[in-house]
């Protein structure tokens, strides 16, 4: 199988100069998803730049370091400083040209993993298009070309070493035929065999319904426009594997009429289900599974900016919780919170939302159909599920809730909050264990 990357380079040829080699590095910066890229001559007096695309920024001291290292300079993070990522490939020079530095640069910092990867795709078409170019004057320049092959030999290794790290494989798509060209990486993500005959066919079948539609449709546009395009989508590998990648591609044109697709597959999962996870965090309470008091409190704001509205808050205290934890601890009193947001849920499995909102406190957003019926029937329900023991290694515990209630009667989510609040504490205060209603007068 040939390379997809040898058939990339030429699109490209950063290292053939003749041909519009400011436009060559824009195309070099879109490929790789950074800010700018300097081609620059080396001298013994200094570096003179030769070509430039991206936004240009003062970075002397990184260049110097690249010149000088025996292999490309990769700087993930330089921690400071208007360039926070630098990769730096020293061009051998040619018997009429001096060596040249290419510079990529980006504002943000990159991991690691990126930068390396970002490093060995830069360097795959440069040596590719530099092998191309040794081809066409093989006999005058045979020693350099011997040059060039180490070259090769050591890229390959760390662009397959860097694929593999960062699970990517590089794909590619004919569109005159629809035939696949798969690097290694693609057909481990898929879990097909490598050197496998695939077919769009074969790799369709592997998209979840909603991906596929996406990703056909992300596909279409970027034909029509001869375009790019990029998203995440969700595939089950063919021994049944979920997994989430990451989908990039960019269309090449003849006469402004789409040629081939290609572009990069990444195994994403890891980072999907860390998102997934991070964003569980931050809107649900980790011990109920109910809302937490940051999902509410945007609920709510929702309803001020007219994105939402509301019919009636319910706020609801667990009376007693507190002698609970001081008797028979925390661990206890978990359980005892765990089974009242059960009951809650279940009384309250029409509202628009039930959230845990403090230690014993929790809410209830019921929606703008809801009647004061509804609302009345929803508190009586709590009260009375709450009042069910709940028995707890050997021990019967008894617990009671008391339930503020407020209609939206117009105002804000403040005020609404304020007047569940007050009717939370006229139960409290007419002894607990019962409903009160926020009346305005």
């Amino acid at each position: 199988m040939r390379s997809v990357t040898a058939a990339i380079a030429p699109s490209i040829p950063i290292a053939d100069m003749r041909q519009g080699p400011g436009a060559r590095l824009q195309r070099l910066c879109d490929l790789l998803g950074i800010a700018g890229a300097r081609l620059s001559s080396i001298a013994t007096d200094g570096l003179f730049v030769t070509a430039a695309a991206g936004a240009q920024t003062p970075m002397a001291a990184l260049e110097a370091s690249a010149v000088a290292a025996a292999q490309p300079l990769v700087i993930a993070d330089t921690a400071q400083g208007p360039v926070r990522f630098y990769v730096g490939i020293v061009l051998p020079g040619e018997a009429d040209h001096p060596k040249q530095l290419l510079s990529l640069f980006d504002p943000r910092p990159r991991s690691a993993m990126m930068a390396t990867t970002i490093a060995a795709l830069a360097g795959e078409v440069l040596a590719q298009a530099a092998i191309e170019r040794q081809r066409r004057q093989l006999e005058a320049q045979v020693r350099i070309i011997n040059d060039y092959a180490a070259l090769e030999v050591q890229r390959r290794t760390l662009f397959d070493r860097a694929s593999a790290t960062a699970r990517i494989g590089i794909w590619q798509c004919n569109l005159s035929d629809n035939s696949l060209i798969w690097t290694n990486g693609v057909y481990d993500l898929f879990e097909i065999p490598r050197d496998t005959a695939v077919t769009r066919e074969l790799t369709l079948a592997c998209y979840t319904d909603e991906s596929r539609r996406q990703m056909e449709a992300a596909r279409a546009e970027a034909i029509a426009r001869c375009s790019d395009f990029s998203l995440d989508c969700e595939i089950v590998t063919t021994s049944g594997k979920r997994r989430w990648m990451r989908l990039t591609g960019a269309v090449e044109s003849r006469d402004g009429v789409a040629h081939r697709i290609f572009g990069m597959k990444q195994d994403i999962t890891e980072e999907k289900l860390m998102a997934d996870r991070t964003r569980y965090l931050a809107e649900f309470d980790v011990m109920t599974g109910l809302a937490n008091r940051t999902q509410f409190q945007a609920r709510l704001a929702q309803r001020d900016s007219g994105d939402r509205e509301v019919g009636a808050l319910l706020l609801m205290d667990l009376d007693g919780f507190k002698q609970v934890n001081d008797t028979y601890g925390h661990a206890i009193g978990d359980v005892c919170l765990k089974e009242a947001a059960r009951r809650l849920v279940d009384g309250c499995g029409s509202a628009d939302l039930v959230a845990r909102i403090g230690g014993d406190e929790f809410a209830v957003l019921l929606g703008p159909g809801a009647t004061l019926a509804d609302m009345e029937a929803s508190a009586a329900g709590i009260v009375g599920s709450m009042r069910g023991p709940v028995f707890v290694t050997g021990q019967t515990l008894r617990l009671s809730a008391s339930v503020g209630m407020a209609p939206y009667r117009g105002g804000s989510s403040e005020d609404l909050f304020r007047q569940a609040d007050i009717a939370l504490y006229a139960a409290k205060a007419a002894g607990r264990n019962t409903s009160s209603t926020f009346k305005p007068a």
